[in-house]
């Protein structure tokens, strides 16, 4: 068996030097010193020597497999420099090329409409709260008057994880909870941005999409409060001359409850295709807070009254925008996300 070993050792060395490639290199080191190389099957067949010869045979496989892989490393010290000499020999660089510029990434438009409204109400006085994505049923329905047997709860319409927990359809959960972590009838101004899940895909709605939806409770607040806060809004987003109009609607956490309506950015309110030439355009709902919603969280509709309003952000980013499709806003097309620099 020693003299196997040698004969492979000398064998094997005979062979690098006639290596002249990595690829070379690396077949010859699988072939001697793989897995199913004859090196391994020495160390196999081991067991059928005597007990006094097994050391000496182990330690001549070593002593062979380390001077095999010292020539097969050397060896690849030498293919490499060569390589990398003849690469410097060919390879030419015209120093005289100008750099290439480093490209800078930039916020996409759903974020900057995002932005833009939280700075506009905050700029009125308006704090921002958060809350989980992943929301129970009672805050995210029961806290704003939606009843268990109410349309909105159908498996259709909304992301269900187990029959108590769920993907929030909406950021109004987040108003609940900060009306039950303060003290009783204490006022609140608040905005609650964040993301939202509804189980619907098409040209205008998607499954994932964003929300701001607002909170204010107070004494003595009415609609024309309410009136003047959006359309305070409405002109700082899509300029002074934009009047909105509020239509009748409804919304179980809110009753009174409105449709808040802006002149059509497009044509300015004269009729065109994107308001279907009625001169309006949809932008957000509103309302004031219903009694039972107070009562759930522990305010008195007494003493305390208010207002709330939502507004989905993509909605308003297609309107400032001239956007027709929102599903662009999720296709991470480089073509459209670039018109936002």
């Amino acid at each position: 068996m020693k003299e196997k070993l040698l004969e492979l050792k000398n064998q094997a060395l005979a062979e690098l030097d006639q290596v002249t490639t990595p690829d070379q290199l690396k077949d010859l080191r699988v072939k001697y010193l793989g897995k199913k190389g004859p090196m391994t099957e020495v160390l196999r067949g081991m067991g059928a020597l005597a007990a006094e010869e097994r050391p000496i045979i182990g330690q001549i496989v070593n002593e062979v497999k380390s001077e095999l892989e010292e020539a097969i490393n050397a060896k690849t010290e030498i293919i490499e420099a060569g390589a990398l000499k003849q690469k410097l020999e060919t390879e030419k660089v015209d120093i005289t090329l100008p750099g290439r510029k480093q490209t800078a990434g930039h916020l996409h438009p759903v974020t900057l409409t995002l932005r833009e409204v939280k700075k506009i109400f905050m700029r009125m006085g308006f704090e921002v709260m958060e809350g989980p994505e992943i929301e129970n049923d009672y805050y995210n329905f029961e806290a704003l008057n939606l009843p268990k047997d109410h349309p909105a709860r159908d498996m259709q319409d909304t992301f269900y994880i187990t029959e108590e927990f769920l993907l929030r359809t909406q950021t109004s959960p987040i108003q609940a909870r900060t009306m039950q972590s303060r003290e009783p009838n204490s006022p609140i101004r608040m905005i609650a941005p964040g993301t939202v899940y509804r189980n619907d895909y098409d040209a205008t709605h998607s499954p994932m999409f964003h929300q701001v939806e607002g909170l204010v409770l107070g004494e003595n607040i009415s609609l024309a409060d309410l009136k003047g806060t959006l359309e305070t809004f409405c002109k700082e987003m899509f300029g002074n001359t934009v009047e909105i109009r509020l239509r009748p609607s409804y919304f179980p956490f809110t009753e009174p409850s409105a449709e808040i309506d802006i002149s059509c950015v497009i044509c300015g309110g004269k009729g065109c295709r994107v308001c279907k030439q009625s001169g309006w355009l949809e932008i957000l709902g509103s309302g004031m807070v219903h009694p039972n919603v107070l009562k759930m969280s522990g305010y008195d509709p007494e003493k305390i009254n208010g207002y709330a309003f939502g507004m989905g952000i993509e909605r308003i980013a297609m309107l400032k925008y001239g956007i027709d499709d929102l599903r662009l806003f999720f296709e991470n097309d480089l073509r459209f996300i670039r018109q936002f620099k």
